[in-house]
């Protein structure tokens, strides 16, 4: 990986390669790049894996296996933009499922604790809408969501 842009490198306690894997299965749009492993130098056992390249939706990723001192939290997350209800239905169930946790307003944590916004179509719009009285009865609304409910979403705007 070279040349101008970014990565996000992601921090792992020992599952980076694992991670990158999971996140290749649910994102279609994907490629593993290249594997890195410790050598004698360390800090890590030889030949376990240091850092993991992968692609998905078109932005660099690295895991780095660090080790247990940092944790993710809230405070960063990763916004999937959905072009349908049936998209962000398939995108919430895969990455809160299997060990993943619901959060509210449309984030969940997955399996590994990343944070991830799943945004249906249509749900910004609501709360940016240019009607006071309608975004704010959107946004109530929202607030009282896990997975983002457009059409709920809509019907509160609309029942002012």
């Amino acid at each position: 990986m070279s040349g101008n842009g970014f990565t996000t490198c992601l921090w792992f306690d020992g599952t980076a390669e694992a991670a990158a894997d999971y996140y290749l299965s649910v994102f279609k749009d994907g490629r593993l790049g290249r594997i890195g492993r410790y050598n004698d130098a360390g800090p890590g056992p030889a030949d376990s894996v240091m850092v993991v390249e992968f692609e998905i939706n078109g932005q660099k990723f690295i895991g780095l296996n660090g080790g247990p001192q940092f944790t993710f939290s809230e405070a960063i997350s990763f916004q999937i933009h959905c072009a349908d209800d049936a998209e962000a239905d398939y995108y919430w169930n895969a990455l809160s499922g299997d060990g993943g946790e619901e959060g509210v307003c449309g984030w969940l944590k997955d399996k590994f604790g990343v944070s991830w916004q799943v945004i249906p179509a249509g749900a910004i719009d609501l709360i940016a809408d240019p009607d006071p009285g309608r975004a704010s009865r959107a946004t109530a609304a929202m607030m009282g969501m896990k997975k983002l409910d457009v059409a709920e979403m809509r019907r509160a705007a609309d029942a002012g």
